[in-house]
């Protein structure tokens, strides 16, 4: 082990939550029985509430009231560090008895990889987080989506707690109908859905994911940064990848593009994911794929649209040469042409995605597609338009060279493009 990663093993071994489970999987040892609900027994809870230090109370007393706990599922942090565990593959579910993962049993004693499957089986903990009934959000049953985002968010540079909310919000609100809603219903909705994020951030800075809690800014750490860069779900040496350009229709003066290292396998959901990571796109709209023939995107019946985690990089575009069309923001319509330059074979130690190469800023959103893009360089050239100071204010700039359309930094949209290839 090097000394680097045997910091990053102490600061694993520390975080709170994976002592947590850790002490739990000990406490499993050869099983323990479940109630016909498949809960820990109350006698069990109370016994890992001291063990565990969840801080959850059993029987609380609220003035001269006592209020009578009646399943372990209503203690909330029993509840999580158990299903974490679960997740994470140290215990299991058995004969109605819960036991320890034999063939698992060696994490406890390798924190680093112990915490690595914590990070990625954290997203997958909507249930546990976040509160059901009255009171649920719209996280529960989407936190794995709203949790890729903001770590997307996170990989472009620090975070607001309010951003993160915002993000998830747009994410997760546009799967579902909410027309029917009133304004009050709709605000209690969202402030719900704002409560679980900054409960997610907080559970993931006890976790040493991220800094900065749900309060203040907020980034990603080293540890976090090592997990999503480990390329431990990666093609395998020998498999297919391709050297892909992406480039942007209807810019130029840079143009803007971006080649990737893709696998050929990789679900066209994800190599959504990549492109807006790699582009430097907020992935507020929709989107399509097209080969000429068939469009894919989130299925959708009414936009004709096949499923696109049903597809892969490979189906779309099966050979070297080959091209294809990514439409994001179908206002907007920022169209990309994808090329495949070369067909190559994945290497051992290399982590895909990658970005190798590119040019130029990823235009603003919302700024009007090309069109309003050239639009919106021509009035930050000239100080003496009508538009100038209004763009500024728009924009968040203080002044016009602070933004530069020839920006580009390999290594941030590396560290963009690593998350995005992380992610599940």
């Amino acid at each position: 082990m090097t000394p680097s990663d045997a910091a990053l093993a102490a600061a694993a071994a520390a975080a709170r939550p994976l002592r947590q489970v850790r002490a739990f999987t000990g406490w499993v040892g050869a099983g323990r029985k479940l109630t016909q609900t498949g809960r820990l027994t109350l006698a069990d809870a109370g016994e890992l509430v001291g063990l565990l230090g969840t801080g959850d109370a059993i029987d609380p007393k609220i003035g001269d009231r006592v209020f009578r706990t009646r399943s372990s599922e209503e203690l909330p942090g029993i509840t999580l560090v158990a299903e974490w565990a679960k997740a994470s593959g140290v215990v299991r579910v058995t004969g109605g008895r819960l036991v320890q993962v034999k063939r698992h049993a060696g994490l406890l004693q390798r924190p680093l990889e112990l915490w690595a499957r914590m990070f990625e089986a954290f997203p997958r903990l909507g249930e546990a987080l976040c509160p059901a009934g009255w009171g649920e959000s719209l996280l529960r049953h989407d936190l794995e989506e709203a949790v890729g985002v903001v770590l997307a968010a996170m990989a472009r540079g620090p975070v607001t707690s309010e951003e993160a909310c915002t993000l998830a919000w747009e994410t997760v609100a546009g799967d579902y109908v909410l027309d029917d809603l009133t304004d009050q219903q709709l605000a209690v909705l969202r402030e719900l859905t704002d409560r679980d994020v900054r409960h997610a951030l907080e559970v993931l800075q006890e976790l040493d994911a991220v800094r900065g809690g749900a309060v203040g800014t907020v980034k990603l750490t080293e540890l976090a940064w090592w997990a999503l860069g480990r390329g431990s779900q990666g093609p395998a040496p020998g498999d297919p990848v391709f050297q892909l350009r992406v480039t942007l229709a209807g810019v130029a003066d840079p143009a803007v593009w971006r080649r990737l290292l893709v696998p050929a396998a990789t679900r066209l959901d994800r190599l959504h994911q990549m492109i807006q990571a790699a582009m430097g796109w907020e992935n507020h709209h929709l989107h399509a794929f097209t080969d000429g023939r068939v469009r894919y995107g989130r299925s959708d019946p009414e936009l004709r649209l096949r499923d696109e985690r049903k597809a892969t990089l490979g189906n779309l575009i099966p050979r070297k040469g080959g091209r294809a069309r990514y439409t994001y923001d179908f206002g907007d319509h920022w169209e990309h042409e994808l090329v495949v330059e070369e067909r190559l074979a994945a290497e051992s130690g290399t982590a895909y995605p990658v970005c190798v190469a590119g040019e130029g800023a990823c235009p603003p959103e919302d700024c009007g597609g090309p069109w309003g893009y050239e639009h919106l360089r021509e009035v930050l050239a000239d100080p003496t338009s009508d538009e100038h100071e209004d763009m500024l204010a728009w924009l968040g700039l203080d002044k016009a060279t602070d933004f530069d359309p020839h920006r580009f930094d390999l290594n941030r949209v590396n560290r963009a493009v690593i998350l995005a290839g992380a992610a599940r």
